[in-house]
Order: C-alpha cells, then structure tokens, then sequence
C-alpha cells in the first residue's frame, strides 16, 4: 500500500556557453542531493503536479516537457516511528532558466553536467534515474 505519491522532474538545460547539457541538482535540508519534487494535490494531475513542484522549489515557469518519458520508483523512509512507503513518478523537463529562487525546503543548488551530476546525487535510485534520463536524451537527440 502507498502512503504518500508525488511526482518529479529531472530538469536541464543547455548551458549557452558551453552548449553542453546540464541537470538541476537540490539539496535538501537533510543534506542529500536530488530532484525537485512534491506531493500530489487533491485533483492535480501529476504533470501539473511537476509544474507546480519546479516552479515552488525553483522559481522556474519556463518548463517544457519531454513525451514519452515517465518513470517510478518506490521507497520506504521514516516520519516520526512510522515507516511511509513512497512512491514517486518522474518525468524529463527542459528549461532556459539558469537562475534559481530556492524555497525553504532546500539549502543549495547546482547544475552539473552529466558525470558530475552522477557523482553529487546521494541516492542510487536517483543515479539510476539520471541515467535513464541521459540514455533517454541521447536516443531522441539522435532520431
């Protein structure tokens, strides 16, 4: 049984300078590194979820996005003495916005390439994510 569902946005875009692509990483008032993400709303549907979770965590509004990309990954975590059973939907978004209004709910930001976003997330099922968003780019940019 799910406790708690929410949906996420592995966010990059294309940094002008170095026309390379680049992830959006937050960290979290625990210290761990991951995506924007948030609870569902009562009567949200989960991409306007996405939208609304980006734009709070962020302040990005500029978000398009990518079909054919929607991935869960379930996890247990601990509120209080109860364990929650989590389940969380992603989808890829790109945007043009390299700056970032943080909320309350995070500490830092960065936007890394690749291999270095690889390194700085905290959890495997976020680097496993990563890596299903990247072979995902790479297979559509090359169609």
């Amino acid at each position: 049984m799910v406790d708690e569902r929410s949906v996420g946005t592995v966010v990059f875009l294309i940094n002008a300078v170095s026309n390379r692509r680049e992830y959006l990483l937050l960290q979290y008032t625990a210290g761990h590194w991951d995506f924007p993400k948030g609870n569902i709303e009562a009567g949200e549907r989960e991409l306007d979820t996405a939208f609304r979770e980006i734009y709070e965590e962020t302040g990005i509004q500029d978000v398009v996005f990518l079909e054919g990309f929607r991935k869960k990954i379930d996890y247990h975590y601990r509120r209080a003495y109860k364990l929650v059973q989590k389940e969380v939907i992603y989808y890829i978004g790109r945007t043009s916005t390299h700056e970032i209004m943080l909320s309350n709910e995070h500490i830092g930001y960065s936007w890394k390439e690749y291999h270095d976003a690889l390194n700085q997330l905290t959890y495997d099922n976020a680097k496993n994510l990563l890596k299903d968003a990247e072979l995902f780019i790479q297979n559509r940019s090359s169609q």
